[in-house]
């Protein structure tokens, strides 16, 4: 009201003006409405008599000195002129509303024209947007985006990876918006949407990127004098799994002068295992160490530095300066301290002298730096040795030095000196007395060992009843190796630490509770055995694997029995279950071997069935519903092993059993990675890798994630796909790396659906990160298995009694790794894999030979199988293409 009242006063005053003066406006510049961006004009007309003057624009009062102004003057009747003054303003900006008039002056005074109003209006102008975030998993955020017209008002909507969280309606629309967020599992993309009446603007979208939290609890594992084993866990790291963390070691400050924490140690290692070994360390040294981890969208803070001591090492260098002088009988041995590192704290220094044709005798000089000797015997050329030791041993000697002689004079205090030294030193009597003790210590141990192995070989012996002239006689046969020393025992003999040996407790099995039967498979890198374990309420028949490759360290060891503790607490129904372990002694000294007990599977692994199923002219009936569960399964056990953050590494169709239900397990995971990654997987051995199931990487890098895990999974749908049949015929282990860089994959099956054939495709990205989660796999799988139709009834079923068949240790050529437990008995096979099965069931058990038996119901021909080596190179391929043409050839019907 203010400025319009103002407007009518300028208004009067310009009637006055132009009623006293020959100048008058003729037309006023017009009220305009446009848009930004946009080109106007303002125009005037100003009329009078005499010299046309020039005019000027003005806004908000203020003169426009550099306006893009064009003035026409038109002539007219009796010396009178019209002039029409234009204003252009180009891509209006919002600066440029405002309040235009035009002014003319007549010598005396300042005409102006009446008032024009530009007002503009557009989309949304952003004053403020949302900006780029680094954050750490659940961590409160907020975010803050301003906008403004004309026209108002302006509302906001927030958008989070282009879906909305509000609408206009809401009080969170109202500008300037702030967006309070409550924490983000993932990376997210936010940008806002600023509403008005002329349309929509969208702000700049603002990463947050999600970042793992940094290590905790780092601490010491085990030392030695020139390593340090740390273990860290990972912090937080929301949806993107932590695979590669930094370990960094400096000395302390004090070893540095003014330069702190210089790095003497970095190293990037793939994890998990959330564990290193820091090497090339000096002994009996202080080092701080540190730990980042990084995910696939950033790297975390580093852990605290935390203060670490390597364990004391030997001297690293002789005494010094050794002399040796001699006059008679008395020899006086001296030398100096070696040279630093010590490498620990000196305890003493060990002397050595030899005469010749005589022993050499070693004494104990305690701290020592001068020995007196007296040896009554006569010697010649006597040469003396010294070395210092700590706790952790004796550092290197000293060489020889032969005595050389000094004459005395009787009388001098020199000579009184030595002499008195050489009487009183070295109390020799103090030495016989000790070996003496230690004489009659062993003998009294010798002779209470004796008697108590007596006492255990009295009922540890082994009975066998036989037949003798008509009686039953009993024979008493002493076993020597007998030997009853328990787990607790053994464990404290390997030194394992007392954390790990009261987290076995649940897991360590005595081996006098279990017994040996029958090899059922052996492969290059152990053994499958039938056994029985006594639970003392009842007898638990159970596989044992055995391995063959030796543990040489207590690291591995310790490896080893922590990886089993772990495996102890598997609870999945599509996961192998580890019974316990237990150690057996070998013949050769070092360690024990590791026997892995595990459930006895009837079925034997899923590899073996698979080919059974289409052996000869009758061939077992799998419907495709069945196929689908056996993935699902085996999905749902990955997925659980993922979640443990268990990288499997060998997953194929032969490490998966079938249990009594017919539900498929996943087994040889976790410890057998830990046994074998020294040559199983070594680079360079490619006969000792299951090159067609690795992922490209994995062959590349020898990169092992989740992620490859998934690739072999794919691998192992497409065998079960093609009901066993080996990946990638035709193709030889040493192409497939060039094959599938080449962009190749393993082919559709004739009969498996495209929506499967899909899934398993998609397992196969080249580039990891594309490549499904074990969780949608399954979900995924599960949907696929629920919109199958239910299985038809099949025109013939086969049953195939394999109590006595093939051994259920399946050997497969391309790794030659270990593939079953058990054997595979299929007339327990039940209503579960098979909808309604025939009721024709033939078993033909025969003792004496290993013919096989294969009966189809319907048909009046049985086909004779001739077992044959497994082996045998021509059998095992027969196997491998599904066709037994050459096996079955000449053996008639029977």
């Amino acid at each position: 009201m203010g400025l319009m009242f103002g407007v009518l006063i300028l208004l009067g005053t310009l009637e006055d003006v132009l009623a006293q003066s020959d100048i008058f406006f003729t037309k006023n510049p017009s009220n305009i409405t446009s848009s930004l961006g946009k080109d106007t004009v303002l125009r005037c007309v100003v009329s009078g008599e005499g010299e046309p003057p020039d005019v000027e624009w003005v806004k908000d009062g203020e003169t426009l000195d550099l306006a893009d102004t064009n003035q026409i003057q038109v002539p007219q009747d009796d010396d009178k002129w019209m002039a029409i003054s234009e204003l252009s303003i180009h891509s209006l900006q919002l600066s440029d509303s405002g309040w235009y008039q035009c002014s003319v002056s007549d010598g005396f005074h300042a005409i102006l024209s009446g008032a024009a109003y530009l007002q503009l209006e557009g989309l949304p102008v952003f004053t403020e947007e949302p900006e780029d975030r680094h954050l750490y998993p659940n961590d409160h955020f907020n975010l803050t985006c301003d906008a403004h017209g004309p026209p108002d008002p302006v509302l906001v909507i927030w958008l989070q990876d282009g879906a909305p969280l509000n609408t206009l309606a809401d009080d969170l629309a109202l500008t300037p918006s702030l967006l309070q967020v409550r924490g983000l599992n993932k990376s997210s993309l936010f940008s806002c949407e600023a509403h008005n009446g002329k349309g929509v603007t969208t702000s700049r979208t603002a990463s947050i990127k999600v970042l793992p939290r940094k290590p905790k609890d780092l601490t010491l594992v085990t030392r030695s004098t020139t390593e340090l084993e740390v273990s860290w866990q990972p912090g937080e790291s929301g949806a993107y799994q932590v695979y590669v963390c930094t370990v960094q070691a400096t000395l302390p400050h004090s070893h540095l002068g003014t330069v702190p924490h210089h790095k003497i140690y970095n190293q990037n290692i793939n994890v998990p295992p959330y564990s290193h070994v820091i090497s090339g360390l000096a002994p009996y040294s202080t080092y701080n160490v540190r730990v980042a981890c990084l995910n696939s969208e950033g790297v975390s803070h580093w852990t605290e530095w935390v203060a670490m001591e390597t364990m004391e090492g030997v001297p690293s260098g002789p005494p010094e300066n050794v002399t040796a002088v001699k006059n008679d009988t008395v020899t006086l041995v001296t030398w100096r301290e070696p040279r630093p590192p010590l490498n620990g704290v000196l305890k003493g220094y060990k002397l050595a002298y030899q005469s010749k044709d005589q022993p050499e005798v070693v004494m104990d000089a305690g701290l020592n730096t001068e020995v007196t000797l007296e040896i009554v015997y006569p010697v010649d050329n006597l040469t003396v040795r010294v070395s210092s030791y700590t706790f952790a041993g004796d550092g290197p000697w000293s060489d020889p030095v032969v005595a050389s002689y000094r004459s005395y004079d009787s009388d001098s205090p020199q000579a009184v000196r030595d002499l008195t030294a050489s009487l009183f030193t070295w109390q020799w009597w103090y030495v016989v007395l000790v070996v003496a003790v230690a004489i009659f210590g062993a003998a009294i141990l010798a002779i209470y060992l004796a008697r108590h192995r007596k006492k255990e070989t009295r009922y540890g012996e082994a009975f066998e009843p036989t037949v003798e002239q008509g009686e039953l006689v009993v024979r008493y046969r002493v076993r020597k190796s007998y030997s009853r020393r328990t787990t607790e025992a053994t464990l404290n003999r390997l030194g394992i630490s007392d954390d790990l040996k009261e987290k076995l407790r649940d897991v360590m099995v005595d081996r006098h509770k279990l017994t040996l039967g029958k090899t059922l498979g052996e492969g290059e890198f152990g053994s499958v055995m039938e056994g029985q374990l006594n639970q003392d309420d009842y007898i638990l028949k159970v596989a044992v694997k055995t391995m063959k490759i030796a543990i040489c360290t207590r690291t591995e060891m310790e490896d080893f029995l922590s990886e089993a503790v772990c495996m102890k607490e598997f609870d999945h129904p599509n996961v192998m279950r580890l019974l316990g372990v237990c150690l057996q002694n070998t013949e050769n000294e070092g360690y024990p071997s590791p026997v892995v007990i595990l459930p006895f599977m009837k079925h034997g692994d899923l590899h073996s069935f698979l080919l059974y199923s289409r052996l000869g002219d009758a061939p077992l009936f799998l419907p495709t519903q069945t196929l689908v569960k056996f993935m699902t399964d085996i999905a749902s056990g990955m997925e659980y092993l993922s979640s443990k953050n268990f990288i499997h590494r060998d997953l194929a169709a032969r490490n998966c059993m079938l249990n009594e239900n017919m539900n498929v397990c996943v087994a040889d995971f976790g410890l057998s990675k830990k046994i074998y990654n020294g040559d199983y997987y070594r680079q360079g051995r490619i006969a000792k890798m299951p090159v067609k199931w690795i992922a490209i990487e994995s062959l590349a890098d020898r990169v092992y994630t989740s992620k490859s895990d998934v690739w072999s999974f794919g691998v192992t749908m497409w065998e079960i796909a093609t009901r066993g049949q080996t990946p990638y015929p035709g193709v030889e282990n040493s192409e497939i790396y060039d094959y599938l860089r080449q962009g190749n994959r393993l082919k559709q099956p004739p009969d498996c659906l495209d929506g499967l054939y899909e899934l398993m495709s998609s397992c196969w990205q080249l580039n990891s990160k594309d490549r499904p989660t074990f969780e949608t796999l399954h979900s995924e799988l599960e949907k696929i298995l629920k919109n199958l139709p239910p299985a038809k009834d099949p025109d013939e079923i086969l049953y195939v009694n394999m109590e006595e068949t093939l051994s259920s240790a399946f050997i497969d050529e391309e790794d030659g790794e270990l593939g079953a437990v058990g054997g595979l008995d299929t007339k327990d096979f039940g209503d579960d894999i098979f909808s309604k099965p025939s009721s024709v069931t033939a078993e033909v058990h025969q003792p004496e030979n290993t013919n096989r038996y294969v009966m189809c119901p319907g048909r009046e021909a049985t086909r004779l199988l001739t077992s044959v080596s497994m082996e045998h190179p021509r059998y095992s391929s027969a196997l491998e293409e599904g066709t037994l043409e050459e096996l079955l050839a000449g053996q008639g019907s029977r």
